[in-house]
């Protein structure tokens, strides 16, 4: 078998694996006929091999709750709306960096969003402890090359630059907090051409978020897959997002449940206390149930008011 034939088939293989996570949560959600969105485009991240090399081997893998992992080929999967209003959005799902939960809330935050009018760029990131041999650094890589990449297509996607936010969950909070900072990294990534200017996002929302590594904060497996089971203090700090918020840092919405056992609620509270400082405008609303892991909210739950408060949130910036 030809090189050609078997690249052809791996990406085959993705797709076909994006479809099927992707039409599984949307016959749940009762999603059928023509008002039904379409399956995602798929656009890889990098031309090549990503920056450093290495990664896992096989074939994608997704768990019985529709996560993946074993994610070779980093890539976006763009949803676009019938009506496209030029605003866009790039979706992290959390996950611990162990794996990526599309079904639960990258793929319902899509619908959500395309419902609105907005283009939705999923992330599918590398995960760290996959043999990349960029380690901690690689999903950052990847979520400042997919910002590249959604500011190469905005005009042929009908995107106003200026009009792009994050949205991330628990570890893809975590993720997206990250992306939204000045701080470049070490290393390799200190000097990595990304192909084109990150654009400066417009403002992120980050839900039950991961933001400190620090102590007593320091047992979730974000935690764990970036800087390891006791890492010296001052790496845990260099990988906290509170400490590259800085001013220009963008606005920031949060949501987190008061109950939550996974991330602790104080992330939120510090994340907000941490751009209050600076002056970076913060809408933070606190959940008095949920736990964590709720997605774009429950029905007949309090988890099912945050959307509307997000909701808000986008239209004042003009993003609805």
């Amino acid at each position: 078998m030809s090189s050609e034939r078997f690249v052809a088939r791996r990406i085959d293989r993705r797709r076909m694996l994006a479809s099927t996570l992707f039409g599984s949560v949307a016959t749940l959600a009762g999603c059928h006929g023509p008002s039904s969105p379409k399956a995602p485009e798929q656009v890889a991240l990098w031309p090549d091999a990503p920056p450093g090399g290495g990664g896992p081997k096989g074939v994608e893998q997704a768990t019985k709750t529709g996560a993946l992992y074993n994610v070779a080929e980093p890539r976006l999967e763009i949803f676009r709306p019938e009506r496209p209003n030029g605003s866009a959005v790039l979706v992290a799902a959390g996950g611990g960096y162990q794996r990526i939960g599309m079904q639960r809330e990258a793929y319902p935050a899509a619908r959500w969003l395309t419902a609105r009018g907005i283009t939705a760029f999923v992330l599918v990131y590398r995960l760290p402890s996959e043999g990349w041999s960029e380690g901690p650094l690689a999903p950052l890589q990847d979520a400042r090359r997919a910002l590249a990449l959604i500011g190469q297509r905005a005009r042929s996607e009908g995107i106003d630059p200026a009009r792009v936010t994050l949205l991330g969950f628990s570890a893809g909070g975590h993720l997206m907090g990250m992306t939204a900072t000045h701080w470049q990294g070490a290393g390799p990534l200190a000097s990595l051409d990304l192909g084109a200017p990150a654009l400066g996002p417009a403002g992120t929302a980050l839900i039950y978020p991961v933001i400190t590594l620090e102590k007593p904060y320091d047992h979730t497996a974000t935690h764990r897959d970036l800087v390891g089971t006791d890492p010296d203090p001052a790496l845990a700090r260099l990988w906290s997002v509170q400490s590259h918020v800085a001013p220009g840092y963008p606005p920031v919405f949060l949501t987190h449940a008061n109950n939550d056992r996974i991330a602790n609620p104080y992330n939120a509270a510090l994340m907000a206390e941490t751009c209050e400082a600076i002056g970076t405008s913060v809408a933070y609303h606190r959940l008095s149930s949920g736990g964590h892991g709720f997605g774009m909210g429950e029905p007949d739950r309090v988890t099912a008011e945050w959307p509307l408060w997000y909701h808000d949130w986008l239209a004042a910036r003009g993003m609805v």
